[in-house]
C-alpha cells in the first residue's frame, strides 16, 4: 500500500485485533462498507503486510504451562555464523515462545513456558544452555502477567 491508511483501515485492523473471528460481513457492517468493498480491502491489507496472520490466543495455564520464564543470554561468540546458528535452533524449540535480538548488557532475550519449576531448571540446563553460542543464562520469572495483549497501537491519522 503506497496510500497511508485512512479511517476504515485503521478501524479493519482494530477491529481484527480484536476479534479475527469477525466475518467479512461482521466487519462490513462495523465499518459501514458493503461486503465487497471490506473484502477487498482486507485482502489489501493483507497483500501489503499489515495484517501478517490470524491466531487464537491460548491459555498456557490450561495448557499445563504454569512458568513463564524471561531468559537473557550472553553469546561466547559475536560472529555471525555463531549468531545465525543459534536464530535458527530457537526457531525449532516450541517452549521459546519469542526471541529477540537485544541492545545492551544482553545479546538475546527468550521468552519461554515451561509446566513448572523443576522443568523450567531441567529445560534450561539441557537445552538453553546447548544451544549454540551460548555462555551464560539469566532467568527471570513472571509472578503474575499484568498486561498480556499484543494488539499494537494504531496510527490515528
Amino acid at each position: 500500500m503506497t496510500a497511508p491508511l485512512d479511517r476504515i483501515d485503521r478501524r479493519l485492523l482494530a477491529l481484527l485485533q480484536d476479534d479475527a473471528r469477525l466475518t467479512v460481513a461482521e466487519l462490513a457492517e462495523r465499518v459501514s462498507l458493503s461486503t465487497s468493498p471490506c473484502w477487498r480491502r482486507i485482502r489489501r491489507l493483507e497483500q501489503a503486510g499489515y495484517i501478517a496472520g490470524y491466531h487464537a490466543r491460548l491459555s498456557p495455564e490450561k495448557l499445563g504451562f504454569g512458568i513463564t520464564a524471561f531468559v537473557s543470554v550472553v553469546m561466547g561468540s559475536h560472529t555471525r555464523d555463531v549468531a545465525r546458528a543459534f536464530e535458527a535452533a530457537v526457531q525449532d524449540i516450541p517452549q521459546v515462545i519469542a526471541c529477540h535480538n537485544v541492545s545492551g548488557e544482553y545479546d538475546f532475550l527468550l521468552e519461554v513456558v515451561a509446566s513448572d519449576l523443576a522443568a523450567y531448571g531441567e529445560f534450561a540446563r539441557s537445552v538453553l544452555q546447548a544451544l549454540p553460542g551460548v555462555r551464560e543464562l539469566h532467568s527471570s520469572f513472571s509472578l503474575m502477567s499484568i498486561k498480556a495483549t499484543r494488539q499494537l497501537p494504531l496510527p490515528s491519522g
